[in-house]
Protein backbone atom coordinates (compact mmCIF):
# COMPACT_ATOMS: atom_id res chain seq x y z
CA UNK A 1 0.00 0.00 0.00
CA UNK A 2 1.24 3.14 -0.65
CA UNK A 3 4.75 2.51 -2.89
CA UNK A 4 6.18 0.01 -5.05
CA UNK A 5 9.04 -1.92 -4.11
CA UNK A 6 11.79 -2.89 -6.67
CA UNK A 7 14.40 -4.99 -5.92
CA UNK A 8 17.63 -4.54 -8.35
CA UNK A 9 21.01 -5.77 -8.14
CA UNK A 10 23.85 -4.12 -6.48
CA UNK A 11 25.78 -4.43 -9.70
CA UNK A 12 23.16 -2.00 -11.45
CA UNK A 13 22.17 0.35 -9.09
CA UNK A 14 25.04 3.01 -10.10
CA UNK A 15 23.37 2.79 -14.06
CA UNK A 16 19.51 2.47 -12.49
CA UNK A 17 19.83 4.76 -9.83
CA UNK A 18 18.62 8.51 -9.48
CA UNK A 19 18.76 10.08 -6.41
CA UNK A 20 14.98 11.95 -5.04
CA UNK A 21 14.27 10.94 -9.14
CA UNK A 22 10.83 13.47 -9.57
CA UNK A 23 8.61 13.10 -11.83
CA UNK A 24 4.70 13.91 -11.86
CA UNK A 25 1.85 11.57 -10.56
CA UNK A 26 -1.12 11.97 -11.66
CA UNK A 27 -2.45 14.11 -8.98
CA UNK A 28 0.09 16.41 -9.79
CA UNK A 29 2.69 15.80 -6.68
CA UNK A 30 6.11 14.96 -7.45
CA UNK A 31 7.45 11.00 -7.27
CA UNK A 32 10.43 10.01 -5.68
CA UNK A 33 12.38 7.31 -5.89
CA UNK A 34 14.88 6.23 -2.80
CA UNK A 35 17.50 3.56 -2.89
CA UNK A 36 17.21 1.56 0.86
CA UNK A 37 20.05 -0.70 0.32
CA UNK A 38 19.53 -1.73 -3.22
CA UNK A 39 15.52 -2.01 -2.84
CA UNK A 40 13.68 1.08 -5.00
CA UNK A 41 11.12 2.44 -3.00
CA UNK A 42 8.97 4.19 -5.65
CA UNK A 43 6.89 6.77 -3.60
CA UNK A 44 4.20 7.84 -6.42
CA UNK A 45 1.32 8.18 -4.04
CA UNK A 46 1.88 9.10 -0.31
CA UNK A 47 2.73 5.99 1.95
CA UNK A 48 2.48 5.13 5.76
CA UNK A 49 5.64 4.59 8.49
CA UNK A 50 4.86 2.21 11.19
CA UNK A 51 6.00 3.54 14.48
CA UNK A 52 6.95 1.08 17.12
CA UNK A 53 8.77 2.29 20.43
CA UNK A 54 10.66 0.05 22.58
CA UNK A 55 10.83 1.79 25.17
CA UNK A 56 8.90 2.11 28.19
CA UNK A 57 7.99 5.80 28.48
CA UNK A 58 7.06 7.14 24.87
CA UNK A 59 4.81 9.34 25.45
CA UNK A 60 1.44 7.02 23.61
CA UNK A 61 1.59 3.64 25.46
CA UNK A 62 0.30 2.36 22.67
CA UNK A 63 3.15 2.81 20.66
CA UNK A 64 5.23 0.77 23.10
CA UNK A 65 6.80 -2.76 22.63
CA UNK A 66 9.85 -4.56 24.88
CA UNK A 67 9.25 -8.17 24.62
CA UNK A 68 10.14 -9.92 21.31
CA UNK A 69 7.06 -12.01 21.25
CA UNK A 70 5.25 -7.97 21.49
CA UNK A 71 7.48 -6.91 19.06
CA UNK A 72 7.03 -9.18 16.02
CA UNK A 73 3.41 -8.87 16.69
CA UNK A 74 3.24 -5.18 16.77
CA UNK A 75 5.43 -5.00 12.99
CA UNK A 76 3.36 -8.12 11.62
CA UNK A 77 0.53 -6.14 12.29
CA UNK A 78 1.43 -2.92 10.84
CA UNK A 79 2.90 -4.39 7.33
CA UNK A 80 -0.52 -6.30 7.16
CA UNK A 81 -2.47 -3.02 7.46
CA UNK A 82 -0.08 -1.62 4.68
CA UNK A 83 2.37 0.04 6.72
CA UNK A 84 5.44 0.31 4.01
CA UNK A 85 7.74 1.82 6.28
CA UNK A 86 8.56 0.49 9.96
CA UNK A 87 10.38 3.21 12.19
CA UNK A 88 12.15 1.65 15.30
CA UNK A 89 13.13 4.06 18.19
CA UNK A 90 15.07 3.02 21.53
CA UNK A 91 14.61 6.37 23.19
CA UNK A 92 11.64 8.37 23.91
CA UNK A 93 11.92 12.32 22.81
CA UNK A 94 9.18 13.61 24.58
CA UNK A 95 9.64 16.41 26.77
CA UNK A 96 11.26 15.06 30.62
CA UNK A 97 11.75 11.85 29.14
CA UNK A 98 14.80 10.14 30.96
CA UNK A 99 17.18 9.60 28.34
CA UNK A 100 18.85 6.05 28.00
CA UNK A 101 23.05 5.36 27.62
CA UNK A 102 23.69 4.93 24.53
CA UNK A 103 24.31 1.11 24.74
CA UNK A 104 21.44 0.81 26.20
CA UNK A 105 19.27 2.77 23.42
CA UNK A 106 21.30 0.47 20.74
CA UNK A 107 20.54 -2.54 22.81
CA UNK A 108 16.64 -1.87 22.38
CA UNK A 109 16.49 -0.59 18.62
CA UNK A 110 19.69 -2.80 17.41
CA UNK A 111 17.86 -5.68 18.89
CA UNK A 112 14.61 -5.05 17.87
CA UNK A 113 15.75 -4.13 14.12
CA UNK A 114 17.57 -7.55 13.88
CA UNK A 115 14.87 -9.15 15.17
CA UNK A 116 12.23 -7.96 12.64
CA UNK A 117 15.04 -8.22 9.71
CA UNK A 118 15.23 -11.56 10.60
CA UNK A 119 11.46 -12.22 9.93
CA UNK A 120 10.20 -9.78 7.37
CA UNK A 121 13.25 -9.77 4.88
CA UNK A 122 11.21 -7.26 2.65
CA UNK A 123 10.19 -4.80 5.37
CA UNK A 124 12.02 -1.26 4.83
CA UNK A 125 13.12 -0.34 8.45
CA UNK A 126 14.11 2.78 9.48
CA UNK A 127 16.20 3.53 12.82
CA UNK A 128 14.82 6.52 14.88
CA UNK A 129 17.95 7.76 16.17
CA UNK A 130 20.28 10.73 16.36
CA UNK A 131 23.52 9.10 17.22
CA UNK A 132 26.07 7.84 14.35
CA UNK A 133 27.32 5.07 15.80
CA UNK A 134 23.73 3.63 16.35
CA UNK A 135 22.40 4.76 12.86
CA UNK A 136 25.39 2.35 11.61
CA UNK A 137 24.60 -0.96 13.55
CA UNK A 138 20.88 -0.53 12.79
CA UNK A 139 21.89 -0.36 9.02
CA UNK A 140 24.35 -3.64 9.64
CA UNK A 141 21.40 -5.71 11.39
CA UNK A 142 19.08 -4.79 8.62
CA UNK A 143 17.66 -1.12 8.61
CA UNK A 144 17.61 0.91 5.12
CA UNK A 145 16.54 4.26 6.69
CA UNK A 146 17.98 6.57 9.19
CA UNK A 147 15.52 8.66 10.75
CA UNK A 148 17.24 11.55 13.02
CA UNK A 149 15.35 13.95 14.75
CA UNK A 150 18.58 16.12 15.09
CA UNK A 151 19.23 16.17 11.51
CA UNK A 152 22.92 16.33 12.42
CA UNK A 153 23.39 18.54 14.98
CA UNK A 154 23.36 15.68 17.91
CA UNK A 155 26.21 14.07 16.05
CA UNK A 156 28.63 15.78 14.29
CA UNK A 157 29.43 12.13 12.42
CA UNK A 158 26.19 11.87 11.15
CA UNK A 159 25.77 13.14 8.08
CA UNK A 160 29.10 11.42 6.84
CA UNK A 161 27.46 7.59 8.50
CA UNK A 162 24.75 8.11 6.64
CA UNK A 163 26.44 9.21 3.42
CA UNK A 164 28.97 5.76 4.03
CA UNK A 165 25.85 4.03 4.49
CA UNK A 166 24.26 5.08 1.34
CA UNK A 167 20.76 4.80 2.67
CA UNK A 168 18.01 7.64 3.12
CA UNK A 169 17.72 9.79 5.47
CA UNK A 170 15.19 11.82 7.12
CA UNK A 171 16.11 14.74 8.59
CA UNK A 172 13.72 17.23 11.03
CA UNK A 173 13.29 20.62 12.08
CA UNK A 174 13.69 21.12 16.07
CA UNK A 175 15.61 23.93 17.76
CA UNK A 176 18.07 22.68 21.14
CA UNK A 177 17.47 19.35 21.84
CA UNK A 178 14.48 16.95 23.50
CA UNK A 179 15.01 18.74 27.13
CA UNK A 180 15.09 22.05 25.88
CA UNK A 181 12.88 22.67 22.76
CA UNK A 182 9.88 23.41 24.94
CA UNK A 183 11.54 27.06 25.61
CA UNK A 184 12.65 27.36 22.12
CA UNK A 185 9.55 27.76 20.20
CA UNK A 186 9.99 31.37 19.33
CA UNK A 187 9.49 32.17 15.45
CA UNK A 188 9.23 35.89 13.49
CA UNK A 189 7.78 33.68 10.64
CA UNK A 190 8.02 30.04 11.31
CA UNK A 191 7.30 28.80 8.20
CA UNK A 192 10.23 31.11 6.31
CA UNK A 193 12.86 29.62 9.38
CA UNK A 194 11.43 25.67 8.77
CA UNK A 195 12.36 26.48 5.33
CA UNK A 196 15.82 28.24 5.51
CA UNK A 197 16.42 25.37 8.14
CA UNK A 198 16.03 22.88 5.03
CA UNK A 199 17.60 24.74 2.79
CA UNK A 200 20.69 24.44 4.48
CA UNK A 201 20.03 20.39 5.12
CA UNK A 202 19.68 19.75 2.07
CA UNK A 203 23.01 21.45 1.13
CA UNK A 204 24.88 19.96 3.69
CA UNK A 205 23.96 16.41 2.76
CA UNK A 206 24.51 17.01 -0.75
CA UNK A 207 28.06 18.12 0.34
CA UNK A 208 28.84 14.81 2.67
CA UNK A 209 27.13 12.68 -0.58
CA UNK A 210 23.44 12.17 0.88
CA UNK A 211 21.34 11.15 -2.24
CA UNK A 212 18.01 11.09 -0.84
CA UNK A 213 16.65 13.40 1.89
CA UNK A 214 13.41 13.38 3.51
CA UNK A 215 11.98 16.33 5.26
CA UNK A 216 10.30 16.60 8.48
CA UNK A 217 9.06 19.95 9.48
CA UNK A 218 8.80 18.73 13.11
CA UNK A 219 5.40 19.02 14.22
CA UNK A 220 5.67 19.41 18.29
CA UNK A 221 9.68 19.98 18.41
CA UNK A 222 10.05 23.11 19.14
CA UNK A 223 6.61 24.86 18.07
CA UNK A 224 3.54 25.61 19.81
CA UNK A 225 0.00 24.97 19.05
CA UNK A 226 -0.17 27.75 16.50
CA UNK A 227 3.06 26.82 14.83
CA UNK A 228 2.25 22.95 14.22
CA UNK A 229 -1.32 24.44 12.79
CA UNK A 230 0.73 27.15 10.30
CA UNK A 231 3.07 24.83 9.27
CA UNK A 232 -0.10 22.60 8.23
CA UNK A 233 -1.51 25.35 6.58
CA UNK A 234 1.77 26.10 4.71
CA UNK A 235 3.09 22.81 3.81
CA UNK A 236 3.14 22.94 0.21
CA UNK A 237 5.86 25.37 0.06
CA UNK A 238 8.08 22.54 1.25
CA UNK A 239 7.64 21.22 -2.46
CA UNK A 240 10.26 23.79 -3.62
CA UNK A 241 12.70 21.82 -1.86
CA UNK A 242 11.99 18.53 -4.25
CA UNK A 243 12.39 16.53 -1.32
CA UNK A 244 9.44 13.60 0.12
CA UNK A 245 7.69 15.41 3.07
CA UNK A 246 7.04 13.40 6.17
CA UNK A 247 4.15 14.58 8.22
CA UNK A 248 4.40 13.39 11.98
CA UNK A 249 0.94 14.66 14.37
CA UNK A 250 0.16 10.98 15.31
CA UNK A 251 -1.76 11.99 18.56
CA UNK A 252 0.22 14.75 19.29
CA UNK A 253 -0.34 17.47 22.05
CA UNK A 254 -0.92 20.07 18.84
CA UNK A 255 -4.90 17.31 19.02
CA UNK A 256 -5.15 16.42 22.29
CA UNK A 257 -4.98 19.87 24.02
CA UNK A 258 -6.96 21.29 21.07
CA UNK A 259 -9.70 19.07 21.78
CA UNK A 260 -9.13 18.81 25.47
CA UNK A 261 -8.54 15.06 25.33
CA UNK A 262 -5.35 12.52 26.42
CA UNK A 263 -3.34 10.79 23.51
CA UNK A 264 -5.32 7.48 23.95
CA UNK A 265 -8.22 9.31 22.36
CA UNK A 266 -6.73 11.64 19.68
CA UNK A 267 -6.96 8.58 16.78
CA UNK A 268 -9.91 10.44 15.24
CA UNK A 269 -8.07 13.88 15.66
CA UNK A 270 -5.20 12.09 14.08
CA UNK A 271 -6.62 11.26 11.30
CA UNK A 272 -8.45 14.74 10.29
CA UNK A 273 -4.92 16.14 10.55
CA UNK A 274 -3.72 13.48 8.76
CA UNK A 275 -6.08 14.11 5.56
CA UNK A 276 -5.27 18.06 5.99
CA UNK A 277 -1.70 16.81 5.33
CA UNK A 278 -2.28 14.76 2.71
CA UNK A 279 -4.61 17.30 0.52
CA UNK A 280 -1.27 19.85 1.12
CA UNK A 281 1.37 17.42 -0.19
CA UNK A 282 2.20 15.24 2.53
CA UNK A 283 4.28 11.88 1.25
CA UNK A 284 4.64 9.90 4.84
CA UNK A 285 2.97 9.61 7.10
CA UNK A 286 4.21 8.55 10.77
CA UNK A 287 1.80 7.23 12.64
CA UNK A 288 0.68 5.34 15.44
CA UNK A 289 -2.05 3.90 13.84
CA UNK A 290 -1.49 2.27 10.83
CA UNK A 291 -4.81 1.01 9.47
CA UNK A 292 -6.52 3.93 9.63
CA UNK A 293 -3.75 6.19 8.11
CA UNK A 294 -3.91 3.59 4.93
CA UNK A 295 -7.85 4.05 4.42
CA UNK A 296 -7.12 8.04 4.85
CA UNK A 297 -4.68 7.66 2.04
CA UNK A 298 -7.12 5.51 0.22
CA UNK A 299 -9.67 7.67 0.37
CA UNK A 300 -7.49 10.94 -0.40
CA UNK A 301 -6.30 8.83 -3.69
CA UNK A 302 -9.83 7.96 -4.60
CA UNK A 303 -11.27 11.61 -4.27
CA UNK A 304 -8.11 12.63 -6.97
CA UNK A 305 -9.00 9.86 -9.38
Amino acid sequence: MGATIVLVENMFINQLYYSNLKVKCKDKRAMFILNCKGNLLVVDKPLVMGIINVTPDSFYAGSRAMQRDEILRKAESMLEEGATILDIGGQSTRPGAQQPGLWEEQERAVTAIDLIHGKFRDAIISVDTYSAEIAIAAVQAGASMVNDIMAGRGDKNMLAAVSDLQVPYIGMHMKGDPASMQSLAVYKNVTAEVLDFFINLKESCRQVGIKDLVIDPGFGFAKNISHNFELLRNLQVFDMLDCPVMVGVSRKSTIYKTLGITPDDALNGTTVLNTIALMNGAMILRVHDVRQAVEAVKLFKAMGE
